[in-house]
């Protein structure tokens, strides 16, 4: 799995050039999971778009965990390129890109949790993460905690606010919102304090990710002037 992760494709004995490279073996699963969801990739669903067997697909990956795995990696991509920032602008600019991965590939949600070995790609992002808060006074499991907060914060918001293909149930976002603004037009006895709640919102869930992340970094920044006082 780790040299399959970090781009050390299995030798290969003597015989005719490979027709095809893990790479472009892990484009078509990402091609498919985006369409379909993760749950329509599958080796025999895979080799079927490409010029090889199921029985030769496995000279280049295993089975469809580790496959997951390289897609995953791929999908991901690096961090983007970012100018010095601030430690608070760096890490909110952090966490909405990686939000924006994560609404581009929503299957990324699923293949990314749980004990797994990680691929250079996402171990960027973390380095990414950590670097903007160097100098801070955090400690290394300090810095390590804030990264892995903010992160579980940016994935609830996008699961929230994400159609998984495969499983969609043909509402929008503005269907969901006229949906329960009907409902609580009817019903604002029941539910009197949510009624007025949503008579003074407005927006979507985006703004969720904004004041989840402002209220992390705030008290990340109270924190920090703790240490640097």
């Amino acid at each position: 799995m780790t040299e399959l992760l970090w781009g050390k494709e299995p030798a290969r004995t003597r015989g005719p050039k490979p027709a095809i490279t893990l790479t472009a073996i892990a484009e078509v699963g990402i091609a498919i999971a985006d369409a379909e969801g993760l749950d329509a990739v599958s080796m025999q669903r895979v080799a079927g778009e490409l010029p090889v067997t199921k029985m030769a697909l496995y000279r280049y990956v295993p089975g469809k965990t580790e496959l997951v795995a390289v897609m995953s990696d791929l999908a991901m991509g690096g961090p983007p390129d970012r100018p010095d920032l601030p430690w608070r602008e760096a890490l909110r600019t952090w966490a909405v890109d990686l939000y924006d991965g994560f609404t581009r590939h929503p299957w990324l949600l699923q293949s990314t949790i749980g004990r797994r070995l990680l691929g250079p790609n996402e171990l960027a992002w973390m380095e990414r993460g950590v670097a903007a808060l160097t100098g801070t006074g955090l400690s290394g499991g300090e810095q390590l905690d804030s990264i892995l907060v903010i992160t579980s914060h940016v994935r609830n918001i996008a699961q929230q606010s994400t159609t998984f293909p495969g499983h969609t149930t043909g509402l929008t976002e503005e269907d969901m919102q006229l949906s329960l603004a009907e409902i609580l037009s009817t019903e604002a006895d029941r539910f009197p304090h949510l009624t007025t709640a949503m008579r003074t919102s407005a927006g979507s869930e985006n703004q969720g990710l904004e004041f989840g992340l402002q209220r992390i970094l705030d008290g990340l920044e109270l924190l920090i002037s703790g240490r640097t006082d």
